[in-house]
């Protein structure tokens, strides 16, 4: 995917990694912990999904780093090791939501393959997760400081590529 008129992301499953393009030059990079089962795009299968998304809507702005969203909304608590070990099968999303949406009819958008409709962000986790290892249940995890970086680069309608590995961009 080469675009030469705005920024883009690429997230590399395979190396774990999140690519913000300004055209054709990286300006920003992250490591990343997707789904633990691979990749993915059929609903209930806790995969990362493939192919081009765009970002449908950025949530938190201004919110406190490790606030913890329910729903996509605020819940009002601030994480931290108390409250992670009083409620530790939680799926924590903190910090900032930014969700995606599929953009390839019948691949990743539509049916049982929506990526919208799967709820498939990328968020902020526990900065005790690991990074660079895939964890999650099928979104795009990363550090909290690194997702606020993040969501302040980028826009609603920017454009994400998920790919198994770098060679596929």
């Amino acid at each position: 995917m080469k675009r030469t008129d705005e920024r883009w992301v690429r997230i590399d499953l395979d190396r774990q990694r999140l690519h913000v393009f300004e055209a054709d030059r990286c300006i920003a990079e992250w490591p990343v912990s997707t789904g633990i089962k691979g990749a993915g795009e059929h609903l209930g299968s806790g995969c990362t999904p493939r192919g081009l998304h765009h970002v449908r809507i950025k949530i938190g702005s201004g919110c406190p780093e490790n606030s913890v969203f329910v729903g996509r909304r605020p819940s009002g608590e601030i994480y931290d090791a108390e409250l992670g070990a009083s409620c530790p099968d939680r799926d924590w999303i903190l910090s900032r939501v930014i969700w995606l949406t599929g953009t390839q009819s019948g691949d990743n958008r539509g049916g049982d393959c929506d990526t919208l409709r799967r709820f498939i962000y990328i968020h902020g986790c526990p900065d005790s997760e690991p990074m660079g290892v895939p964890l999650s249940h099928g979104c795009i995890r990363m550090r909290n400081a690194d997702v606020i970086e993040l969501f302040d680069l980028i826009e609603a309608g920017t454009r994400v590529l998920i790919n198994e590995s770098s060679s596929d961009a």
